[in-house]
Order: C-alpha cells, then structure tokens, then sequence
C-alpha cells in the first residue's frame, strides 16, 4: 500500500499557500510513489510539520525553518522509493 504524506500547518499564520504548494511539488514528483498528499490545517499556533503515515519528516518549530522543496523530496524519497532518481533535486 502506498504512503499518505501529510503536511499540517497553521491556518492563522497563512500558511496554506506554502503547504499547497509543496504539496503540488511532492504530487509532480512522487505520482506513482504516494497514495495522497494531505492538506491538515492545525489546531496549534505555528505547526508546519510534514508526515509519511506516522513518521515525521519535517518539524518547523524543531528545525526553525521551513524545508526546501529539494530537501523535502530527498526525505521523501528515502522513505517511499530510496533508488528513484530525483534529477538535479539530487545530493551531490
């Protein structure tokens, strides 16, 4: 069965837009590797977080940054297809 990606956030701090479009950019990437990309407005002031199932990938409070959208797909990729080529997202 394919994995969920979730990606939380805060409704207040209007941060829709940033989670949207990270999740067209996991959507165009990983099409054959994800079940669904999820949109999860939060309760909690502040939560960005981005989620396979229920392994956290990404914290903003605990990194105190927003993820790249590279550094994002490299999570992505180790956990739902480690051999997939991801072009110049790469590490070098």
């Amino acid at each position: 069965m394919k994995p969920t990606i979730t990606i939380e956030y805060c409704p207040k701090c209007n941060w829709m837009l940033r989670a949207a479009y990270m999740a067209q950019e996991i959507l165009s990437t990983f099409t054959d590797d994800v079940s669904a990309v999820s949109l999860k407005p939060s309760e909690t002031s502040g939560k960005y977080t981005i989620s396979i199932n229920e392994l956290e990938l990404f914290d903003r409070k605990k990194e105190g940054r927003f993820p790249e959208v590279k550094e994002l797909k490299q999570l992505i990729r180790d956990q739902v297809n480690p051999d997939k080529s991801l072009g110049h997202s790469d590490k070098k």
